[in-house]
């Protein structure tokens, strides 16, 4: 029961804190940038980024690429990862097209971001096996 020690618990909580402040602010650099109407592209920014960072940590991690502690491990996929990116918002957001009638948007937004996020996850792995083992 390793996973209950508490400098596992610790190192999600502070990867967490990072990944939800970098989602937020990266959320509203992208609505000061393309207008407050495009915010959903920020939101797919930050999915399809994170499935490229899990990809290639975890990579990097089970292949033995690189040593990456247990804590390490956890802090960058379950914390920041898991509270980078944001599932509900792409729902919402998805909803929130349908709401307007919008179904072409919706239908580009919802399946393209499932694609680009599955490309993320390859790009992510090769880039993780491109890197040098240590």
């Amino acid at each position: 029961m390793d996973y209950l020690k508490g400098r596992y618990s610790l190192a999600v909580a502070i990867g967490a804190i990072f990944g939800a402040l970098s989602r937020f602010y990266i959320i509203e650099f992208v609505k000061a940038a393309l207008g407050k109407n495009l915010g959903f592209c920020g939101t797919f920014l930050i999915n399809v980024s994170g499935c490229v960072l899990i990809a290639y940590i975890l990579t990097l991690a089970i292949e033995n690429i690189r040593i990456i502690s247990p804590e390490l491990r956890l802090m960058t996929t379950t914390g920041f990862c898991g509270a980078y990116t944001t599932f509900s918002s792409y729902g919402l957001e998805s909803k929130m097209f349908l709401d307007k009638g919008e179904i072409i948007m919706m239908l580009i937004y919802w399946i393209g971001s499932a694609i680009a996020g599955m490309i993320g996850i390859q790009i992510g792995l090769l880039l993780a096996r491109a890197s040098p083992k240590h």
